[in-house]
């Protein structure tokens, strides 16, 4: 029987809201690193015959990756989540620690509803993109700046674009191995004692949240 101060067997991760901004947003920026690849790779290239149609598609979904997140601000529970990746806690510099020592122990790695690793990798990519989304407009509207200056955007352009694509691969990477962190973002909810093993400072909030309900009621 379950008890009312007792957390449910599946948990509310995210909202329909995120669910959304986030396959917006990965849609939008595998299609910008796809039409990349097309104009770059020499290989790549030849099979497409009409380059300016990928040009303009890679401009425009370069330019539109940041829409689904400024759609998403409209959302409370997405508001939420971006001040707790916006946080850096005692918890989270013990977890980097032990990630930088390999210390797999879960013990060792505390975690609220993101660990240290994503939050800086959300940080790192929303940086990535307002540079990309910069250099790219300079390479876009070439009488914003002088030469020297378009030529030097075109350059940190193309080498970040290739940061990205590594680092993104790696993020894939990472959620292929971890079947239940890709369930929650598909379906929004994910396994109690998957949160209580990996976030636990997360299962704890939670289960404070609800023993407090219960006493209100």
């Amino acid at each position: 029987m379950l008890l009312r101060s007792e957390l449910p067997a599946r948990l509310r991760r995210f909202s329909r809201s995120e669910r959304w901004v986030h396959r917006a947003t990965a849609g939008l920026t595998l299609l910008c690193i796809a039409t990349a690849a097309f104009l770059y790779v020499p290989a790549l290239a030849e099979l497409v015959g009409r380059r300016h149609l990928v040009v303009t598609v890679h401009e425009w979904s370069g330019l539109l990756i940041p829409a689904p997140f400024l759609l998403g601000l409209v959302s409370r529970p997405f508001r939420s989540d971006l001040r707790r990746l916006n946080r850096f806690g005692p918890h989270d510099r013990r977890w980097l620690r032990a990630a930088l020592r390999r210390d797999h122990r879960r013990a060792s790695r505390p975690a609220g509803k993101f660990n240290a690793g994503q939050k800086l990798y959300a940080g790192w990519v929303a940086g990535a993109v307002l540079v990309m989304l910069g250099t790219g407009l300079l390479m876009w509207f070439t009488d914003l700046a002088p030469l020297l200056v378009r030529t030097s955007a075109t350059f940190v352009h193309d080498w970040l674009a290739l940061a990205m694509g590594l680092v993104i691969a790696g993020h894939v990477g990472m959620a292929l191995m971890r079947p239940e962190s890709r369930r929650g973002m598909r379906t929004g909810t994910v396994d109690r004692r998957w949160a209580q093993e990996e976030h636990p400072l997360w299962a704890k909030e939670l289960q404070n949240e609800r023993e407090q309900q219960d006493e209100d009621q």
